[in-house]
């Protein structure tokens, strides 16, 4: 914000109001000079965060606080953040599978395939249905059908 109005005051010479209200900026903000100074803040920040690196910037607020350092959390997080403080990510850890290669079947009994159906019939009464085949073969034993029992 500030290095834009000065950019366009050097540019085009203009003013600073005339500056600031061509980029939409109130002139007191562009004038505010901050009053406190975060170095002694940033370098205790950055020495707790070296000395304990999995606390992130709300437990390295805790710690300050037990210091004695009365700091608001979010200038703590606006100085963790500047000073470029950040939790490294741990990357998710996924199940590693073997992989084996499928059987090949060339006989009948060898494999075997289950399926497993639900639906209802026209009255409401709800049925299962499993039926089994061998795969290779595609033989398919009769479904064996089950109606739930109402409770």
């Amino acid at each position: 914000m500030k290095a834009s109005v000065e950019h366009i005051r050097k540019k085009f010479a203009f003013t600073e109001r005339r500056a600031c209200r061509l980029l939409l900026v109130p002139v007191s903000s562009y004038r505010y000079k901050p009053s406190q100074n975060d170095d002694g803040l940033r370098e205790r920040l950055v020495a707790l965060a070296r000395e304990k690196p999995r606390y992130g910037y709300r437990r390295l607020h805790v710690l300050l606080g037990r210091e004695g350092e009365q700091v608001n959390h979010k200038r703590v997080h606006r100085i963790y953040r500047e000073a470029g403080l950040a939790l490294r990510r741990k990357k998710r850890k996924h199940c590693v599978r073997l992989s084996t290669p499928l059987g090949t079947y060339t006989a009948a009994n060898q494999e075997w395939a289950l399926d497993f159906v639900h639906d209802a019939v026209a009255c409401g009464r709800s049925i299962r249905v499993c039926s089994t085949r061998s795969s290779p073969s595609a033989v398919c034993r009769g479904p064996y059908v089950v109606t739930t029992a109402r409770s």
